[in-house]
């Protein structure tokens, strides 16, 4: 099955990342103001969905117009654009996801599309976010890993208590530890010098990986 990639209208500073991690196989959402990535990316959508408050509709290329499915939503609704593209997605049977443009701009969708990795989680389904300064998932009690290549890491709660935390080859391991959403002491830390990768998981709840790409504070 495809990997459905979706993207939302937070900016995009380093498209060559954005690259790095689509294919052409993929299967592309745009969601409302993420059509301004379209435009620098030169990818055909494979779905538009959105109500258009922050996209002129109108200013949708006439070959979009025709040969792209496009579900236009209301504006007054209870899923942000990018929520109903994934509902969307889940409806048409699709099991691996990747965001970009989804982290930036206003907070409160941010914190909505950070809370869209859980839910996919919960679910049983892959997904990552991946904005200019790292790569984001969502772990539990199986590994996760983080390769050298990565600055740093930080493991986060973001579901209640996360328990039995355990970080191994790490300049900071843990063993066991519990990392609560209101004492968030795991950020930035480091693959072991000499290791190729950590690994991290828990043994109750879900955490937030975050993996800082090289050269960024």
């Amino acid at each position: 099955m495809k990997t459905a990639v979706i993207f939302g209208a937070a900016p995009i500073k380093s498209y060559e990342t954005v690259k790095k991690y689509i294919s052409s196989d993929d299967y592309f959402i745009f969601c409302d103001g993420g059509l301004v990535h379209q435009k620098v990316l030169d990818i055909a959508p494979d779905l538009i969905i959105g109500d258009f408050d922050s996209f002129d509709f109108s200013d949708l290329p006439e070959n979009l117009h025709e040969n792209v499915e496009i579900i236009k939503l209301p504006c007054e609704k209870d899923d942000t654009d990018v929520f109903f593209a994934v509902k969307e997605a889940c409806r048409r049977g699709f099991e691996s996801f990747k965001f970009f443009g989804v982290l930036g701009n206003r907070f409160d969708h941010s914190l909505v599309n950070i809370s869209v990795l859980l839910y996919l989680k919960k679910m049983g389904k892959q997904a990552v976010l991946v904005d200019d300064f790292s790569e984001i998932c969502v772990f539990d009690n199986q590994p996760e890993e983080i390769s050298s290549e990565f600055g740093y890491f930080s493991v986060l709660c973001i579901d209640g208590s996360l328990e039995g935390v355990n970080i191994t080859d790490a300049k900071y391991p843990l063993d066991n530890a519990v990392i609560s959403t209101d004492y968030q002491f795991g950020v930035s830390n480091e693959v072991l010098k000499g290791k190729k990768k950590a690994q991290v998981w828990a043994e109750k709840g879900f955490g937030l990986l975050v993996k800082v790409l090289k050269n960024i504070s």
